[in-house]
């Protein structure tokens, strides 16, 4: 009896400092990181040592002249707690880049930085947003940022980091008719209502979670998701879905939302760029066409001029396999530039190119491929 009472509480004692220990791994994701500058990389930051590098996102602060690129990288072949994400610049056109910024909750720890996206606000701000979690628990996960200002000497300055809302946000912010600032953040596949809507009235400095779009447990993915204002004052919803792209609306501003349903757009389980142009079109971009569902290559541009009804024939961008996860951002001038990465555990490019409306809709249509392609630029590679 005397041995079954000791062994008992032995038992008990392990349990309570197994999750004790438990405990405490999975509240260190709300910890700040590491924002280190790049005097400041260690070994594990550098690019001869990684093994994995991927999922970039663009902006561009055009009244600095300023090019941003930001992605997640590790020195393991996977994704994983060793991820930490880069912020690289460029001060001409994407022509050349530097890395700046390396941002790493816990060094070889057990939480990762990930799911990176770069937007410049309408204030001019430049905000790098992140996402910490343990493993891939989105759920308990959150949305991160630094945002930087310009200082006396021309250099950035950046803010503290600062957790903005729950989940992960995997496509960029917009801004509403309204003026209304959104955060497309999601919480995966562990929640009911997980394609959230998150809004701030007031430039940034709170966020509150609006409504979701809810996406049934058979379908469920990485949401990924876009949200586009239409013409005609509802909210279109565009996720990654196990079947491809999802679809939902909303007609109170995003408080509540239709049944999700498939798109007509075919397309793989993986993130796709869709965005409202200067002109008032929408830009697609995608891999494969419009109805050709393929895997992960063939990444493609198209537009559509009523409002998402219908779309151009795509301008192809790059037809190689392991080509993916496309973002950018349109200037002034009408200028659009794309970023995407390709084979991010062999060659771990980060590219860009640009290309125009009217090439889209060139009847020019093998000289435009070959514009496409000699805009191409590299941003970041792996090191040979």
């Amino acid at each position: 009896m005397k041995q079954k009472a000791i062994t008992y509480l032995l038992f008990m004692l392990i349990s309570l400092l197994t999750q004790s220990v438990y405990s405490q791994v999975n509240s260190s994701f709300l910890n700040p990181p590491k924002v280190l500058q790049l005097s400041e990389f260690e070994p594990r930051h550098t690019l001869e040592n990684r093994k994995f590098s991927g999922i970039p996102s663009l902006a561009i602060n055009e009244d600095e002249g300023e090019f941003w690129a930001v992605w997640y990288a590790g020195i393991s072949p996977s994704e994983d707690e060793n991820n930490y994400v880069v912020l690289s610049f460029s001060a001409d056109n994407g022509e050349t880049w530097k890395e700046t910024l390396a941002i790493d909750p816990d060094g070889g720890g057990l939480v990762r930085a990930f799911d990176p996206e770069v937007w410049v606000d309408p204030s001019g701000r430049v905000w790098v947003f992140w996402a910490q979690a343990v493993d891939k628990d989105a759920k308990i996960g959150g949305v991160w940022a630094i945002t930087g200002e310009k200082s006396g000497n021309g250099s950035t300055t950046w803010s503290a980091p600062r957790r903005l809302t729950d989940g992960v946000m995997m496509c960029k912010p917009f801004v509403l008719n309204d003026g209304g600032w959104v955060l497309p953040a999601s919480t995966w596949r562990e929640t009911d209502n997980s394609a959230r809507m998150v809004v701030s009235y007031d430039q940034g400095k709170t966020w509150n979670v609006r409504g979701g779009v809810h996406v049934p447990k058979e379908f469920r993915s990485y949401d990924e998701h876009h949200f586009i204002e239409k013409n005609d004052g509802k909210i279109w919803a565009l996720l990654r879905t196990s079947y491809g792209i999802g679809e939902s609306y909303s007609s109170d501003a995003g408080k509540t939302w239709s049944a999700l349903k498939q798109s007509p757009i075919a397309h793989p389980s993986a993130r796709f760029f869709i965005r409202r142009l200067q002109s008032g079109n929408l830009l697609l971009v995608k891999h494969g066409p419009i109805v050709i569902k393929t895997g992960r290559s063939h990444l493609m541009a198209f537009l559509s001029q009523d409002d998402g009804e219908s779309w151009s024939r795509g301008l192809l961008l790059d037809q190689r396999l392991g080509v993916s996860y496309p973002d950018g951002q349109q200037t002034s001038d009408g200028t659009i530039y794309i970023t995407y990465d390709r084979n991010r555990t062999g060659e771990q490019e980060i590219l860009m190119t640009h290309f125009k409306e009217e090439d889209i809709l060139n009847n020019a249509f093998d000289e435009q491929m070959v514009e496409v392609f000699n805009h191409r630029k590299i941003v970041s590679k792996k090191k040979d």
